[in-house]
């Protein structure tokens, strides 16, 4: 005879534990490997997903005498 639910219902938490303990870690080391727009007048870095807006903010704040585009070539037109 095959198992109750409580049984399958025990098995299937197990299940998800065991998953759940292999994807446990630090997320420090993808967030490095995505920080990789960088201003390049003061070597600040931005993550990826950083929009233009705020690479606009930041040399507008921090370097008012240089263009924004100095700072970020990738933002040229």
């Amino acid at each position: 005879m095959g198992g109750g639910n409580g049984q399958k219902a025990k098995m299937a938490r197990e299940k998800n534990i065991e998953k759940s303990k292999a994807n446990k870690g630090s997320q420090l080391e993808a967030n490095k490997k995505a920080m990789n727009i960088q201003c390049k007048v003061c070597m600040q870095t931005f993550i990826c997903t950083t929009s233009e807006v705020k690479c606009r903010e930041h040399a507008e704040a921090k370097h008012p005498k240089s263009d924004v585009s100095a700072c970020f070539p990738h933002l040229k037109k």
